[in-house]
């Protein structure tokens, strides 16, 4: 079941059948419930995320209970991937806005796959990284526009 669901992720297309099956032997469905949180922003980074049902939000928490949002995430999305980039922990919490399915890859092993191949993991990380730096600039523009709004003290 996760292999097939593996397939049609848009990052894994490069993977060669017998890569599909190592990956798929790493990963587990998992099921939340709205308001579950997924992972905890510095939490150890250890697993690798696609939205297969539902949505997850990634939220940047801050002082006092209060968070930022960054993006939502629906059917086919990854998140999670600062284990690809070599960071020890999630940056962003994790969390679903509704009752919601993810696939949860140990990234230990995607590493492992990305350096036995150099080919394909240089496209994958190439396909990661265009989303990665898509979603920040979302979330500069998200930033600049409540900036824009604050109102100025002029005395």
């Amino acid at each position: 079941m996760a292999a097939e669901r593996l397939k049609r992720g848009e990052i894994f297309e490069y993977l060669r059948p017998d890569q599909i099956d190592v990956l798929s032997e790493s990963s587990e469905v998992l099921r939340f419930e709205p308001g579950a949180t997924v992972y905890y922003r510095g939490e150890k980074a250890k697993y690798f995320y696609i939205v297969l049902e539902g949505q997850v939000v990634l939220r940047l928490p801050g002082v006092g209970g209060v968070s930022v949002l960054i993006d939502n995430l629906v059917n086919g999305d990854m998140f999670g991937s600062c284990v690809s980039h070599a960071m020890e922990s999630y940056s962003l919490t994790a969390q679903c806005a509704e009752k919601s399915e993810v696939l949860r890859i140990e990234a230990a092993v995607l590493n492992d796959l990305l350096n036995k191949d150099p080919r394909m993991g240089y496209e994958i990380q190439s396909r990661i990284s265009k989303i990665y730096f898509k979603r920040y600039v979302e979330t500069m523009e998200k930033l600049q526009a409540i900036v824009m709004n604050i109102p100025l003290d002029r005395t």
